[in-house]
């Protein structure tokens, strides 16, 4: 009889061992594999990162989390919101069981902290701009001057700092910001008061008033213009008592000025100035109160080539009391990155207050033979915004005195009350609606006079959204929505009013990548 063997049998002479230890195997594996991955994009990933403030200032006008700890950020959205654990909690079965071995077994996003006294808000919006002006502004702008010495000490300046315009005196001087209502005599300047200036002398010259409401233009600028018309359809040319041009003219007044048209070239340099500035602001969305088609085909263009480093909502207009609407494309998130959108219109019904263009139920009391004027005749009016209502166009209308406030509101009530209209899929907005009369105030609703810091947040944020159709997008730090945020080196809701003004930006982030500012690893 053989004697038996006493060694222990082998792992191929038992199956059932040899198929656990293969599979502990894989496991191991494909662990380590997982661990690798993760690892690399630990390191490599921008678009999955998870971003901490040990002082919970995470402000996402969210209205289930208002204020919590972390955001997750992931392919160009929020992913989700809430305390380190929680996120990891909600998206880990191990992590509920054991958070220890869940760090070991799983690579999170990489954590990032900003630092405790920073605050982090959603990406702001300015719901009504004028993008390509406000660069236009920047070559030579007279903000903020007291007086025509001081005005014309800037454009002199400006000539003298560029030789090509120094030297030829054919080319056009154009400048932004003066406003006569801060000036010693209140008045409006003349075309007399440039001549007056030998560097300025017999050169093309036009300055527009700080509302974009009156232009003030030079001598040689009267004379290449020629015959001028008696009277302007909602617009006046100021002048003397000899009646004369003095040099200044209002509102639609100012088309017969023959500026020249832009370059694309000066296109872009504004378009570039505003962009740098707005993200420097913490701006992540820009609505454009007055877009016309050229300047529309200008977006149009950049945002098909990917070069759009704002989200831009823009307001169609075309200066016809006659319909345009096929001028306009609808436009919803379009090109490579998705943040440009055409949907409305922008109609103007009168002027600007400081220029007495607002159109008043009652004379001004500094100017007593004026009440100001309609832009747009109120037949004419109601017709354009019935018409692109009946469209799909959201319509914006630029109102400031009660007049005209009062002109349109009787429009938006019509298509809301007796035309089939809602509300809330056409939003029609009044743009500025600076003056009412009490009845007025109560057919728009319980105005606020003091704004809480939570209001006054929404408002530059997810009210701002709403207005443009994009609350389920943007607007708040909501899971699923875009990842655009800034980044602030205070607390805005809760230093002392005082420091608010005096808060940075730190960084500014669209679609999860910094536009602006610093990096995030460098923000603890």
């Amino acid at each position: 009889m053989s004697e038996k063997s006493s060694s222990a049998p082998s792992i191929a002479s038992r199956p059932g061992l040899k198929w656990r230890h293969l599979i502990q195997i894989l496991l191991v594996h494909a662990l380590a594999i997982t661990w690798m991955y993760n690892g690399y994009t630990l390191v490599f990933d921008e678009g999955n990162y998870i971003l901490c403030s040990k002082s919970n200032s995470v402000y996402t006008v969210d209205e289930l989390k208002s204020q919590v700890a972390c955001i997750w950020v992931k392919d160009s959205n929020i992913f989700d919101t809430g305390s380190l654990g929680e996120i990891k909690a909600r998206n880990s079965v191990i992590y509920q069981y054991s958070p220890l071995l869940s760090n070991f077994l799983l690579q999170w996003p990489r954590k990032r902290n900003v630092n405790a006294n920073y605050s982090i808000v959603p990406g702001l919006a300015d719901a009504h701009a004028h993008i390509l002006e406000y660069g236009f502004m920047t070559q030579l702008p007279l903000f903020g001057t007291k007086g025509l010495p001081e005005i014309l000490n800037r454009v002199k300046a400006y000539v003298h700092s560029h030789p090509d315009i120094e030297n030829d005196k054919t080319k056009w001087i154009e400048g932004m910001g003066w406003d006569q209502t801060k000036w010693p005599t209140a008045q409006f300047p003349t075309a007399a008061d440039l001549e007056s200036d030998l560097v300025l002398r017999g050169r093309p010259i036009s300055l527009t008033r700080v509302d974009g409401h009156a232009k003030w233009v030079s001598q040689h600028v009267l004379e290449l213009m020629g015959d001028l018309p008696d009277n302007v359809d909602g617009g006046f040319i100021v002048r003397d008592a000899d009646g004369r041009p003095t040099g200044v003219f209002v509102d639609n007044a100012m088309a017969l000025i023959p500026t020249p048209e832009w370059t694309e070239e000066r296109t872009n340099q504004f378009f570039q100035t505003t962009m740098k500035d707005a993200l420097a602001h913490g701006l992540t969305s820009i609505h454009d109160a007055m877009s016309s088609p050229e300047q529309i085909q200008f977006f149009k263009k950049k945002a098909e080539e990917g070069k759009l480093p704002n989200r831009l909502y823009l307001m169609g207009h075309v200066p016809s009391n006659e319909y345009w609407g096929s001028q306009i494309p609808q436009l919803i998130n379009h090109g490579k990155q998705g943040r440009l959108t055409v949907k409305s219109v922008k109609l103007v019904a009168d002027g600007a207050l400081g220029s007495w263009g607002a159109a008043l139920l009652q004379p001004y009391s500094d100017k007593p033979e004026e009440s100001g004027l309609l832009l747009t005749p109120p037949k004419d009016l109601s017709a354009l915004v019935h018409q692109f209502w009946k469209d799909g166009f959201q319509v914006n209308i630029h109102c400031i005195g009660d007049r005209a406030n009062n002109i349109v509101l009787d429009i938006f009530e019509d298509i809301l009350t007796k035309q089939g209209g809602n509300a809330t899929e056409w939003r029609p907005r009044i743009e500025h609606a600076q003056i009412f009369t009490m009845d007025d105030i109560q057919r728009v609703g319980k105005l606020e006079e003091k704004l809480t810091r939570t209001q006054a947040l929404k408002g530059m944020t997810l009210d701002a959204a709403y207005a443009s159709f994009a609350e389920k997008d943007i607007g708040s730090l909501t899971p699923g929505k875009k990842a655009d945020f800034v980044i602030l080196s205070k607390n805005i809701m809760t230093v002392p009013v005082a420091d608010i003004l005096t808060t940075e930006v730190v960084a500014t982030l669209i679609d999860g990548q910094v536009v602006y500012g610093e990096s995030l690893d460098t923000l603890s």
